[in-house]
């Protein structure tokens, strides 16, 4: 971990550089912009093509920089020796990051007289590396929240200097619940690295025996598995949503030939299904959605439904075009239809 140094007076005194990519930090850019700490310039990952046509999308943090009129870096490796000349030649008193994408190193942060602070999407030491919104929602964890800390060498594990929870909502997807995180993140960041900078606040080290992992989620592990309960069915779903989508196989009753689909919004439903003892089975197919049975005798409610590779729907716009009936089944355990 880097020692502080010696605390200024003032912390919109220090020249701070913004690194950050994804949607969880445009709360923060914009907060600490709007509050007049001096941001030299924002650092953020090249553009990347996108979606089915791989269309090149400006991240949103891109665009709010320009807009504000402050410069935009995307250096390829921030830890490579260009990188290192950029925020050499920024001069920085502290790195911000929030949502970057990319590990720093310990040369890297030396570039900065304060190092860097991280605003994380997790209450750590739980939950550590790159999908800590998802992987709360998908462990039935009651709440959540915010933490920064001083970044050190290790992922996460610096030490502590804010920290804020949060109940975890049962109709939140880990998109609605990062988005929100992202904004009580904000304030909470600008109030930790203002006590940092100005001295009156010490990182307080973590407990890593109660450290836990949240790698990044894969498409691989993104089938529903319908013989576990309802709950837990319903919870998989909703930490499945922005990405990878939590999906399964349509096998119509009939013998169409079944089709991939991906779930975006489920609840679970409130029925009764001890005469269903199979798991996967639509028990019924309406307004409300398609209501499909689990592995504790109670069922899910599919509320959002998309075939690969077309439009997400309202479920029973979905069941209209799939002609879906009572008894037909939802299959994970075979996703060509082989």
């Amino acid at each position: 971990m880097i020692d502080s140094p010696s605390p200024l007076p003032d912390a919109r005194q220090a020249r701070l550089v913004f690194l950050g990519t994804k949607d969880f930090a445009l709360p923060s850019f914009e907060y600490l912009f709007d509050q007049h700490f001096q941001l030299l310039a924002l650092i953020t990952q090249p553009d990347r093509p996108q979606g089915r046509r791989q269309e090149i999308i400006p991240a949103r943090i891109r665009l709010a920089a320009e807009k504000r009129g402050l410069p935009v870096h995307q250096p390829e490796d921030l830890n490579a020796p260009e990188g290192t000349a950029l925020l050499q030649s920024l001069k920085p008193d502290l790195l911000v990051t929030v949502a970057y994408g990319q590990i720093l190193k310990p040369a890297t942060l030396a570039s900065a007289t304060f190092g860097g602070v991280n605003l994380h999407g997790s209450l750590l030491p739980k939950f550590r590396g790159a999908a800590p919104v998802a992987r709360a929602m998908q462990s039935g964890d009651a709440e959540t929240g915010v933490t920064v800390i001083q970044m050190s060498s290790q992922v996460d594990a610096g030490g502590i200097l804010g920290m804020l929870s949060t109940a975890i909502k049962p109709d939140e997807t880990a998109a609605s619940l990062e988005a929100r995180l992202g904004e009580l993140g904000a304030p909470l960041l600008a109030r930790a690295l203002t006590d940092f900078i100005e001295g009156r606040t010490r990182p307080e080290h973590q407990d890593k025996s109660l450290a836990t992992r949240a790698p990044k989620l894969t498409k691989e592990e993104s089938f529903v598995n319908w013989s576990l309960s309802a709950a837990l069915v319903d919870r998989f779903i909703r930490a499945m949503n922005p990405w990878p989508l939590a999906r399964s196989r349509f096998i119509p009753a009939d013998g169409r030939q079944g089709v991939n689909v991906l779930f975006h919004v489920s609840e679970v439903a409130d029925m009764n299904l001890s005469q269903y003892p199979e798991a996967g089975v639509v028990v019924q197919a309406d307004k409300s959605g398609i209501a499909v049975s689990c592995g504790d005798g109670q069922a899910v409610l599919l509320k959002t439904i998309q075939t690969e590779g077309r439009k997400p729907l309202p479920a029973i716009e979905w069941a209209r075009g799939s002609r879906v009936i009572t008894g037909d089944r939802f299959d994970s355990s075979n996703q060509t239809g082989e």
